[in-house]
Order: C-alpha cells, then sequence, then structure tokens
C-alpha cells in the first residue's frame, strides 16, 4: 500500500497547482485523488433548492444536494498535458468514435506535447461509449479523454 505521507504529499501538489486529479499505478497498486470544484457543488445546490422550494413549503436546510458520479465505464485518462487530436491528421478518418471497438494497446488518440505527437494507446478492451473532449482541445495530465464498456 502507498504510505500515508506520500499520500499527503501527493494532497498537497493537487492544491498547490490547482490540479483536478491525480492518478498514479504502481504494478497493482493504484491511487487516484480528486478534488471536487465547490462551485459546481453550490450551484447544483442552490438548483435544486429553488426548483423543489417552488412547489413546497419547507425550509431550505431540508434540502443538501450531493453530486452522484454516473459509471459510464472504464475511464482513458491523458498521461501527460499537451493537445488533443482525434486522428493522425486534419483530413483522416478518426482513430476511434461513439460505438467503435478497441482492443487493449491499439492507438486511440494523439497528444501533442511540446511539439511531439504522441500516440496514446487503450489500456482496456471494449466498446467506446463518450469521447470527453473535442478535437484540437488542450488536456491536462490525468483528464479523462473517454470511456470504455
Amino acid at each position: 500500500m502507498f504510505e500515508k505521507e506520500y499520500i499527503q504529499e501527493l494532497a498537497d501538489l493537487l492544491t498547490e497547482n490547482e490540479l483536478t486529479e491525480i492518478s498514479l499505478k504502481d504494478g497493482d497498486k493504484e491511487i487516484v485523488l480528486k478534488k471536487e470544484k465547490e462551485v459546481v457543488a453550490g450551484a447544483a445546490q442552490a438548483l435544486v433548492s429553488a426548483s423543489t422550494m417552488q412547489g413546497m413549503n419547507a425550509s431550505a436546510d431540508a434540502f443538501v444536494c450531493t453530486p452522484v458520479e454516473v459509471k459510464k465505464g472504464k475511464p482513458i485518462t491523458s498521461p501527460m498535458v499537451g493537445t488533443f487530436y482525434k486522428s493522425p491528421s486534419p483530413d483522416s478518418k478518426p482513430f476511434v468514435e461513439v460505438g467503435s471497438s478497441v482492443a487493449d494497446g491499439q492507438v486511440v488518440c494523439i497528444i501533442e506535447a511540446m511539439k511531439l505527437m504522441n500516440e496514446i494507446e487503450s489500456d482496456v478492451s471494449g466498446k467506446v461509449v463518450e469521447i470527453c473532449v473535442e478535437d484540437g482541445q488542450p488536456v491536462e495530465f490525468g483528464q479523462v479523454l473517454m470511456y470504455v464498456e
């Protein structure tokens, strides 16, 4: 297992660099640290409270909004900061599309970092159910690129 001090250092790194997620894998050990954005939760709570309160006479304290993560499959995340490209060139067919079948080790996209084109391979087999970024969009380390079921 990871040591408590190491996990704390990662949490501090997450906060200091204003990151939203850190993901590490070492053999059969894996750790994912996620930081929820307070603005989103506050806005969701206000929306739920306002819409629920319209038809009811109840205090706002009675309603609490808890963010729920919907499982979409296994995420393929960016291993680096860079620019996401869904195809090898602008006039080429995309590596994968929603509904495409992918195999373990298959190239699913390219991340351009420091003028280098890095082919990103799938670490799972299955069907692409969602592509989370647009072509040419900047991505962060650990950001979910797509989900595979």
